[in-house]
């Protein structure tokens, strides 16, 4: 009875403890048993030997209870450690669920911070909406334009509250809607500037050139700064209206004059990007817009002179009183002249007219008799000091009418002064803007910092910053891969864009990339070697003749350069993040002033692949007549070539890091110093 009492004892501490380990169980049930086996033995032999003394086993006895209680300590000793162990799992667990509950807060507080700027889009593109109804109500013949503009200044003065009080105009007739603005209350005179842009491109609507994006981008830039922008644009068939909202037709027709008589307009409005849109399109003349492309008729100047005149019209008969009226190069420069020979008495007597020059290259020559066609005089306007070409006397010159009518004229140009613009690059116009040196202004363009940004740019392999610039490594070695380069961390890479390639001299940069190091590789892009299809990807077709190709395969094999053809956006952001220099020599002149400003915001210094280096060092003036983007270039990257440039990527990486990292950090978006420089020109035209 002893004996079996020892083995339950052994068998019931076993069972009372965690079995964590299952081999050293195994190892510890075995002794047991060995244990208990060599009990029963040691009692199956004194029993039948009866020749062991009482001392004996008492001793086995106490060496098997020692053995045991070693046996148990040993497995109350693993047991503790499963519980500190279960227990180090809980304190991950609960650090894991704080985690989560912690990225669940930070995502609630994004939403709701979403929502808010949701709210406030809603709210702003709302009081915009009810600017354009009251100029419906004016032409519907509702109310006058003294009362219309009693609204608008009530409107403009209490924006923020707008939202509470007519969340629900889309349900509200035009009577409804009167009756509830009679009753709205007065506000205070609005703070900021009341600016009408009458243009013909504006992004996303329609894009041939950089006014589109000059126009959106300026726009939504003066909006953030308390400004009111409204946008006429002519309702060309071939308008993208998918991001355009509230559209709707001013159930009255709009008449303005044109070739003797009143024409009829359809007038629609809406909003993009929160700015206020207005579209005229022309009944009798309507195939004046209705046409493939937006640029390059006989007919040209026909058709943007009548969509100036009815512009004007439509801002006379709604009873707008805009600060300032600001038209872009020669389609729209006819607006200056109608403006102070027609419209100044039409009620705009507290309005001026700001001109933006995107370059005077074009000009648009015509014979005088044709400027009758809106209403103005020719042997008025005939003339040396008005609209009269100083080269072909016999004609006129539209762009130059527009320069001598408005009040202001900003040249966009990121580069030059306003002294080399004049004396190197007027095609012409040199003496009337010599004449009318003191009201010329330099702006820069600029670009959508939310769009083009590295920290944020989806079509970037990994995104990086002036603070972080890790991630650039990996996108040029990304890069590399994709273009099936040599992917070696000691190599320049540089990026080439080019939309002349018909004048590009492959024999001359042949030459140069010849001479550069081996060590440096070259991505030339031709915008317009072949077209691009959304659906198929690239046409087979070739815009260029075969000896092109032919050439540019050559050049491809020589010099370590990969010809890329892909004309859409996010491939520039895909030669940007992995070079280390971008050169846009062969590019259009409006796309070398956005380029450079995107390049530097991803890391590229804007050099000139040239042998000429004497004349690349001076191509960045030093007056103090230019912009600030123009003397940063000036004092950073103006001195350098392409040789130069890998040279100091080279021999001294940190100073070039540190070029970057400053170029980087700099904002050259349309929110900076473009939009500083058209607030600066509306508040001198106030005072004149």
């Amino acid at each position: 009875m002893k004996m079996e009492s020892v083995i339950n004892s052994t068998i019931l501490s076993l069972a009372c403890f965690p079995k964590s380990n299952p081999s050293i169980h195994h190892q510890k049930t075995v002794k047991a048993r060995r244990t208990v086996c060599c009990s029963l033995s040691s009692s199956s032999s004194s029993s039948s030997k009866n020749s062991n003394s009482e001392g004996d086993a008492n001793g086995l006895l106490k060496e098997e209870e020692e053995e045991k209680y070693n046996d148990i300590w040993l497995l109350f000793k693993e047991a503790q450690q499963n519980i500190l162990y279960l227990n180090k799992l809980r304190l991950v667990a609960v650090e894991e669920l704080n985690k989560a509950n912690r990225e669940k807060q930070l995502l609630l507080d994004k939403i709701q911070q979403l929502e808010a700027v949701n709210k406030l889009g809603n709210e702003q593109s709302l009081w915009r909406e009810l600017l354009l109804r009251i100029d419906s109500m004016v032409l519907t013949g509702l109310i006058d334009s003294a009362e219309a503009s009693g609204m608008r200044k009530a409107v403009m003065g209490n924006k923020f509250s707008v939202a509470l009080v007519f969340f629900d105009i889309r349900q509200k007739t035009d009577a409804e809607l009167l009756a509830q603005l009679r009753h709205f209350s007065v506000g205070s005179r609005k703070n900021g500037f009341h600016i009408i842009q009458i243009c013909t491109e504006m992004e996303p609507l329609v894009s041939v050139g950089s006014l589109s994006s000059y126009v959106t981008g300026l726009s939504k830039a003066l909006q953030k700064k308390g400004h009111i922008v409204e946008v006429i644009l002519p309702k060309y068939a071939c308008l993208d209206l998918t991001e355009m909202q509230g559209l709707r037709e001013i159930e009255a027709e709009l008449y303005s004059y044109f070739n003797g008589q009143l024409h009829g307009n359809r007038i629609w409005t809406g909003i993009v990007h929160g700015i206020g849109v207005t579209l005229i399109q022309p009944l009798y003349y309507s195939s004046f817009f209705d046409r493939e492309r937006v640029y390059g008729y006989s007919d040209d100047f026909e058709r943007f002179t009548y969509f100036s005149r009815a512009s004007l019209d439509y801002i006379a008969k709604s009873g707008k009183q805009p600060d300032v009226l600001h038209i872009h190069n020669w389609e729209t420069a006819i607006v200056g002249p109608l403006f102070w020979d027609i419209f100044v008495k039409q009620g705009l007597g507290g309005t001026r007219v700001l001109l933006t020059c995107h370059g005077f290259d074009s000009q648009c020559l015509e014979q005088p008799d044709k400027l009758a066609l809106c209403g103005l005089d020719p042997a008025r306007l005939h003339r040396p000091d008005r609209l009269q070409d100083h080269t072909m006397t016999h004609l006129v010159n539209i762009l130059k009418g527009g320069l001598v009518y408005s009040n202001k004229v900003v040249m966009v140009q990121s580069i030059y002064s306003k002294e080399r613009i004049i004396n190197s690059f007027s095609h012409g116009l040199e003496p009337t803007l010599a004449i009318h040196k003191d009201k010329l202004l330099v702006s820069p363009c600029g670009f959508d910092n939310s769009t083009w940004d590295p920290s944020k740019d989806k079509f970037l392999p990994k995104n990086y910053s002036a603070d972080d610039l890790k991630g650039k490594s990996i996108c040029k070695v990304a890069l590399q891969q994709q273009l099936g380069l040599s992917k070696n961390s000691s190599t320049v890479l540089v990026g080439c864009i080019s939309t002349e390639s018909l004048d590009f001299d492959l024999n001359n940069q042949k030459a140069v990339w010849n001479a550069t190091p081996k060590s440096v590789q070259v991505c030339t892009c031709f915008w317009d070697l072949y077209f691009f299809e959304e659906n198929t990807g690239l046409s087979a077709e070739y815009r260029r003749n075969s000896l092109l190709a032919g050439e540019m395969r050559v050049l491809k094999k020589v010099t370590r350069t990969v010809i890329l053809n892909f004309p859409w956006q996010p491939h520039e952001s895909f030669i940007f993040m992995g070079s280390k220099a971008t050169s846009a020599d062969g590019a259009l002149e409006y796309l070398k002033k956005e380029l450079k400003l995107k390049a530097l915001k991803y890391g590229a210094a804007p050099v000139a692949v040239t042998s000429n280096e004497n004349k690349f060092r001076h191509f960045v003036d030093r007056e103090q007549e230019t912009t600030r983007f123009s003397r940063f270039i000036s004092s950073t990257f103006g001195y350098l070539s392409l040789s130069q440039a890998v040279d100091e990527i080279k021999n001294s990486p940190s100073k070039w890091k540190q070029k970057m990292v400053d170029a980087m950090a700099k904002d050259f978006s349309w929110n900076a110093e473009c939009c500083d420089v058209h607030v600066s020109a509306y508040t001198a035209l106030k005072s004149l």
